[in-house]
């Protein structure tokens, strides 16, 4: 069964009226003006590891509104994912991997098993591990994501030929791999 959403008050989207350069004045009022996204330090001239962590939470939001129909959080989405990838995962592997806490992931986890999507299996040499993978009504949820996720990929590559999409994807996982290292 789906979950259900709440019911949250969205502002109106914002009318980009002031130029990038009136980003940081003051409003009529004299209140601070809180600038847009890809306005002030939003935008270019922002730190590189701010607008990064901006563009993920905008693909979050968006991804969350795309798989709410479904009952599916962006949690969920990336557990399936890398369950569908690497079957017998332990639910600390999945944690590593998804860059959840151990604890959300169990929650995850047992939602998941509970609604018929994930089954458990006994580690072959380590009983104690617990080895999870999607189950036919999983894998079937999983495509229905997939499909949305999808369409978002392709807004996010909007604009980009292929050697621009394989420069940042490349530029993308080489940050997540010297980061980790260092």
């Amino acid at each position: 069964m789906p979950r259900k959403t709440a019911d949250i008050t969205r502002s109106p989207p914002r009318r980009r009226t002031a130029s990038r350069k009136d980003a940081d004045r003051p409003g009529a009022d004299g209140t601070p003006r809180v600038p847009g996204p890809g306005e002030g330090k939003r935008g270019e001239q922002g730190y590189l590891g701010y607008l990064l962590r901006q563009a993920h939470a905008a693909v979050r939001l968006k991804m969350e509104r795309m798989l709410a129909d479904l009952g599916v959080t962006s949690p969920q989405f990336a557990v399936l994912t890398m369950l569908n990838a690497y079957p017998g995962l332990s639910g600390a592997d999945v944690a590593r991997l998804t860059f959840l806490t151990p604890q959300t992931v169990g929650v995850i986890i047992r939602n998941l098993e509970r609604d018929g999507r994930i089954v458990m299996t006994p580690h072959p040499v380590h009983g104690r591990i617990q080895q999870w993978a999607l189950t036919p009504r999983g894998a079937t949820l999983l495509k229905a994501c997939r499909e949305r996720v999808l369409e978002l990929e392709k807004r996010l590559t909007k604009g980009l030929d292929g050697k621009a999409e394989t420069t940042i994807r490349r530029w993308l996982a080489g940050i997540a791999a010297e980061l980790q290292e260092s």
